[in-house]
């Protein structure tokens, strides 16, 4: 009996310790995941002022890059569409985390949307750059109309529309007008990469690659009913295995999608199967998640892989010794070039020792821990500066590009708003019509990268 009544004193004990320590624990952790979004706002907060500083007062169109040099500051006043929709959805990333106003977000934006009206297009769709001072075109850099850059300015007036139900009507209208019809290829059932207006022709390459950016484009395109939904099948997994002249020789399976045959084709990496974007570099993968609902529908496909691209960009760095991860495409301290983690590509674009903030900032979502951990490490690289951070550094030799990319600073406020937020920016964009159609295409793929279940 002395026996039985010990045990019963260390069980209760044991569960009274228990209960005291769970809450500490939770508590702990509520405690630390406060104290991460505090320290994610306050970058958010720099982050915004410089979309506060170098955007055009009276067209709202923001610079398209600000460099520090020797001689002074460098302002590039010119602009994408895509830096437009960064623009409007950064605004409202900065209304949701309290550091503008709703009114100040929506007299902001309604001075873009004014612009946007009076901007020339073609069938509806965009100029890839424009001068930020008139809204001219800036010929001097060819008349081309990107598939790519037209679907993040669609998807940020999306966004726009449903964050501020008073602008709807300005945002559904310019949405609808942007007719993707003329840029897709019905016979190989692809998107050609855009239009030269001057050449009057459209480009020789197709958007083959399924887990690349432009599928934000192709989601909007038949969300709206300008491309039937086959397009989604048409586009590469992996390219065909019979390509052989690609970084891996993919392996895999046909699967069967609305009568179209997918290559469900995979690449290997460490061990670990994923589907390859074409350089292997992070926006590539996982920028169209910002606003598609990636990680929540697509479990057994985008959202599975999305994951995996983190922790093997994660992988790859420490394989090459580097103390910070976050391989992207950035400006350089002479320009910009395309980085990646060169496996993951079915190309491979080149590493250089180099990593940029926003591809860190994209993976919160997938590696919240990772992420804190590797801003420290690029904060120990003074890559913090006035606008939040500097858009690269060379973890070799600490070299930084002292330059603000309108995209890159896009992709952090948004990334950040979304993690913070529980995926607000998603949750506007879905709850739009052209945004909840396809919902079925991401919730119901399976790559060939799920691990086989033996019953």
């Amino acid at each position: 009996m002395k026996n039985g009544r010990l045990v019963s004193f260390m069980l209760t004990v044991g569960l009274l310790a228990n209960l005291i320590v769970a809450p500490m624990a939770s508590a702990s952790n509520a405690g630390t995941q406060n104290a991460f979004h505090a320290e994610l706002k306050a970058v958010a907060n720099k982050t915004y002022k410089y979309f506060q500083d170098h955007t055009d007062p009276n067209t709202g169109m923001t610079y398209d890059e600000v460099r520090i040099t020797e001689d002074g500051v460098k302002e590039a006043k010119h602009t994408s569409p895509t830096n437009i929709g960064m623009y409007m959805m950064s605004t409202v990333s900065a209304q949701q985390l309290g550091i503008i106003s709703k009114k100040e977000a929506v007299k902001r934006i309604q001075i873009t949307l004014n612009t946007l009206n009076k901007l020339e297009k073609w069938n509806g769709l965009f100029y890839n750059w424009y001068n930020t001072d008139d809204g001219s075109i800036k010929k001097d850099w060819g008349q081309f109309i990107s598939q790519v850059d037209n679907g993040w300015l669609s998807a940020g007036l999306i966004v726009v529309g449903q964050a501020y139900e008073e602008l709807y009507g300005q945002t559904s209208k310019l949405v609808e007008n942007m007719n993707y019809t003329p840029l897709y290829d019905p016979e190989v059932g692809q998107f050609r990469g855009g239009y030269d207006v001057a050449q009057g022709k459209l480009t020789d390459h197709h958007y083959g690659m399924f887990y690349t950016e432009p599928r934000v484009a192709s989601y909007i395109a038949i969300g709206k009913g300008d491309v039937p939904k086959e397009h989604w099948w048409k586009m590469y997994r992996t390219l065909p295995q019979e390509w052989d002249w690609q970084a891996q020789i993919p392996q895999g399976q046909n699967a069967q999608y609305d009568e179209v045959t997918v290559f469900e084709g995979s690449y290997e990496y460490k061990g670990v199967k994923f589907v390859p974007s074409w350089g292997g570099s992070m926006f590539e993968g996982l920028m169209p998640g910002i606003v598609l609902k990636e990680k929540e529908l697509g479990t057994q496909a985008l959202g599975l892989n999305n994951k995996r691209h983190v922790e093997l960009q994660i992988a790859y760095a420490k394989e090459k010794g580097y103390s910070a991860w976050g391989f992207s495409p950035a400006a350089t301290p002479t320009g910009y070039s395309e980085f990646a983690a060169t496996p993951l590509g079915t190309s491979g674009y080149k590493d250089g020792a180099t990593v940029t903030a926003h591809a860190t900032f994209l993976a919160l979502d997938y590696a919240p821990e990772a992420v804190r951990k590797n801003i420290k490490a690029l904060k120990d690289f003074n890559m913090h500066g006035k606008y939040g951070f500097y858009d690269s550094v060379n973890v070799d030799t600490g070299e930084l590009a002292k330059a603000y990319l309108a995209l890159d600073q896009g992709m952090i406020m948004v990334s950040i708003a979304n993690y913070v937020k529980d995926g607000v920016i998603r949750n506007y964009f879905h709850s739009d019509p052209i945004g909840q159609k396809p919902e079925e295409l991401l919730e119901r793929e399976v790559f060939g990268i799920v691990p086989k279940v033996n019953l």
